[in-house]
């Protein structure tokens, strides 16, 4: 397949992916359902690129701020996503330590457009953090049982 062809194969699949605005406006679910794909009252599965995620807000259930997403880690074996790495502490991106959270334990508030991290803010401040010059190795085990202990999951690898 000729380079451009190719490019253009990868444009139009990634055109059709549902955005989370488009969840946000209501677009996603009556879009499908307007085509004839969803029965009455089915959810849509929701797929995001990973750029579209990045750099949005964290917050904990009470509403206080927690950072944002400055990464996400694939564990290319499994397929799945392993961490979120959250940039929390600075100022205006100067200072910021980063932590890998497991993405287990975040979840996605489409109408707020941000994340929800179910952490007090001391309890993240304490968290295993490192420095953005300084990365550990995720896909060590050791260091993921402790990301996965501190935030009380199992470790992603071990869920069937």
């Amino acid at each position: 397949m000729p380079r451009g062809a190719q490019h253009n194969a990868t444009l139009e699949r990634e055109s059709a992916a549902v955005s989370r605005d488009d969840v946000r406006d209501g677009f996603a679910e009556s879009a499908a359902a307007s085509e004839g794909n969803l029965p009455e009252g089915a959810k849509t599965r929701l797929v995001l690129t990973a750029s579209t995620v990045t750099g949005d807000r964290v917050r904990n259930t009470a509403g206080e701020d927690l950072g944002t997403i400055h990464d996400i880690m694939l564990d290319i074996d499994s397929g799945r996503v392993a961490y979120a790495v959250l940039s929390f502490g600075g100022f205006l991106g100067i200072g910021d330590k980063l932590f890998a959270v497991p993405w287990s334990s975040l979840r996605i508030s489409t109408a707020e457009h941000e994340f929800i991290l179910d952490v007090d803010r001391k309890m993240l401040e304490s968290a295993p953090g490192f420095n953005k010059n300084n990365w550990p190795d995720m896909a060590d085990p050791a260091f993921g049982r402790e990301i996965h202990a501190y935030y009380g999951k199992t470790p992603y690898w071990e869920r069937p």
